[in-house]
């Protein structure tokens, strides 16, 4: 049975969750991985759970409830692993690079940082793995032009973050999919409508600066440098032009992500004469370039690769199933419901998405943690979907402290500054919210 009444004047609510932030904010500021502040986190809440008198078995069954939640996303990280690793052995992601970076010019190095970044993470679907490829030798790049680093960062992470939001290989888009229970490829198109003028602003913006900044020509071979490991065939592209071929059909995202693993595999094989034997090895711990400074740009993926992303989802959602039955979340959300009455549905979304990314520190419990306040808003269930990945998924990113953006900072060493130049992450929401602002003042003109 559930407990009375929480006393109004302790707010035990309130201060679970503070207390809950403190402890993500510590383990931040001490470098401590966030899995020991999410498990600390998933104790607090238990704890409150036997505090408001559940039983345990009730308590792990909200755990279950959870998970059965995401599920599908698990199986999803482990196809995502192995894509990412053999895109990697079969020269799909260096043939990619090769012919894309071939027509950077360094006057417009900026946009290209963007527009380069964001195709490569529409493809594999990963902010980590396209900072890890593509972000890496743009900066490279733009180092050798003597850009400043903070700008090429930024270009970077607004590129990343684009096909994180809308990729059908995003284990994100898929999250978000599978919390509101609607079709993948109609969110991914209702992305696109959104936020293809917050698209054109930001590619915009970047040539502009790019225009205005002083360079240095500069000629680097990345054909030359990848052909040392691989033989750069145009048969390397079929793997990616796989996924993007058959999410245009809307094939289930397993099957269209199988297809293309065991097309890359074969090619792996045939394409770069990668032994059989070693096809376990690179499936379970990635994929390891010989040439060091090949290494030092394609190295990674594999199924263990996505293990501790696989944790975070699996804690994270336990959560959710606690706070449904416990009703942590409800003070909080009867506050969300007033905002929206006056700055729109969309306007508080994008205020919850703020709060739960300052102390989240990782993108999926700020999804998680914004669908929970904001899934009972007069929203249908296409419009919460795309209102989640047009603020929780790109705000967690804007929090330097967050996993959302550490990784990819520390990936490029061009300091927390550069998130203040990753325009894609503000112009999207900014832009939403003005819409809705205006549309909500055109209603109610039309009904004065």
């Amino acid at each position: 049975m559930r407990g009375q009444g929480i006393s109004p004047v302790v707010k035990m609510d309130f201060l679970i969750l503070a207390f809950f932030s403190a402890c993500l904010l510590v383990c931040l500021s001490m470098g401590y991985s966030i899995l020991y502040a999410l498990t600390v986190g998933l104790v607090i809440f238990l704890g409150y759970g036997l505090y408001q008198g559940f039983a345990i078995s009730a308590l792990l069954k909200m755990c279950v409830d959870g998970i059965k939640t995401t599920r599908n996303i698990l199986i999803t990280f482990l196809l995502i692993g192995l894509l990412t690793a053999f895109w990697r052995a079969s020269g799909t992601i260096a043939v990619i690079v090769s012919y894309a970076t071939a027509f950077v010019s360094p006057s417009w190095f900026l946009l290209a940082a963007f527009l380069l970044n964001a195709l490569v993470s529409v493809l594999i679907g990963t902010s980590f793995g396209t900072v890890a490829t593509m972000g890496v030798i743009c900066l490279t790049m733009g180092n050798a032009m003597q850009l400043p680093p903070l700008l090429i960062g930024g270009a970077i992470i607004s590129g990343i973050y684009v096909g994180d939001r809308c990729s059908p290989v995003s284990t994100s888009a898929l999250l978000v999919s599978e919390l509101t229970e609607t079709n993948l490829f109609d969110n991914i198109r209702n992305m696109v409508k959104t936020a293809y003028i917050p698209f054109a602003i930001c590619s915009l913006i970047y040539l502009g600066l790019g225009y205005f900044l002083p360079y240095e020509a500069v000629n680097m071979d990345l054909a030359k440098l990848l052909s040392k490991e691989f033989n750069l065939n145009y048969l390397a592209f079929i793997p990616a032009l796989l996924v993007l071929g058959l999410s245009l059909y809307r094939v289930p995202v397993k099957l269209t992500l199988g297809v293309s693993i065991v097309t890359a595999i074969v090619l792996s094989v045939y394409l770069q004469d990668i032994a059989l034997v070693d096809l376990g090895n690179i499936a379970l711990y990635g994929y390891y370039a010989k040439d060091a400074e090949v290494a030092r740009m394609l190295n990674g993926g594999g199924a263990l690769g996505m293990a501790r992303l696989a944790v975070i989802i699996l804690i994270s959602s336990c959560y959710a199933g606690i706070f449904k039955a416990t009703g942590l979340l409800d003070r909080v959300k009867e506050k969300i419901s007033v905002f929206a009455k006056n700055y729109t549905s969309f306007g508080a979304m994008l205020l919850a998405s703020i709060i739960t990314g300052a102390i989240a520190c990782n993108q999926t419990l700020t999804i998680i943690l914004t669908y929970n306040l904001c899934k009972d808003l007069d929203l249908d269930k296409n419009e919460l979907a795309v209102n989640l990945e047009n603020t929780a998924v790109l705000v967690a990113p804007m929090f330097p402290w967050s996993l959302a953006v550490a990784m990819p900072l520390a990936t490029l060493g061009t300091g927390d500054a550069s998130v203040l130049f990753a325009f894609f992450l503000y112009v999207v929401p900014l832009w939403r919210l003005g819409v809705a602002l205006f549309n909500k003042g055109v209603s109610h003109g039309k009904v004065s």
